[in-house]
């Protein structure tokens, strides 16, 4: 067992979120459907039930992007966009927080002037970088809300730009799942 200084078990909690990153991943790949079951099953809960969705998804490198276009074609883009960019807001806040948890647990200020390729010197708390970074399909929401957690943005500058920015993404995505259950 690895001991770091401050007496805490950084490489045994880091190994654990791993491991529940991993499980996660396979449960929710294998049951994709079942998320869809779920959701429709608790009725006027539904909305409900998504929001939280996004909450566990905040913990696992799982992209919300399918979920938000799932929410528009269960609901209809306009509670669809509504219900997603409540859960992407709540997941925003939940990664800045582990992110916050990452900076603590890795004493990374003294870590961001040896990370490579320049990745200490970027411009995280800029209003460009929180706001477009959030728009890279996939990843860029998970990436910028770990990095405005470590980099330590300012929470209200981060919150407005994620709520803008996700409010974009889950117009966009839940209007595209609307359409798509409107073709098909």
């Amino acid at each position: 067992m690895l001991i770091m200084k401050e007496g805490k078990y950084s490489f045994v909690w880091v190994l654990l979120g791993f491991i529940i990153s991993g499980v996660s991943i396979y449960l929710l790949a294998r049951n994709i459907t079942g998320i869809e079951k779920i959701i429709l099953s608790v009725g006027i809960l539904g909305p409900l039930a998504s929001v939280l969705i996004y909450g566990v998804l905040s913990a696992t490198p799982i992209p919300t992007d399918p979920l938000t276009v799932l929410n528009g074609a269960l609901f209809g883009p306009v509670i669809g966009t509504l219900v997603s960019w409540m859960g992407n807001n709540l997941a925003t806040v939940l990664e800045y927080y582990l992110g916050m948890g990452i900076h603590k647990l890795t004493d990374f200020e003294k870590v961001r002037a040896k990370l490579p390729l320049g990745i200490g010197k970027l411009p995280v708390d800029s209003v460009g970088f929180l706001f477009f970074g959030r728009l890279v399909p996939q990843v860029g929401g998970k990436i910028v809300s770990l990095m405005g957690g470590i980099y330590k943005v300012p929470f209200k500058k981060y919150m407005w730009t994620a709520m803008l920015s996700n409010l974009l993404g889950s117009i966009l995505l839940a209007l595209g799942g609307w359409s798509l259950l409107k073709t098909f």
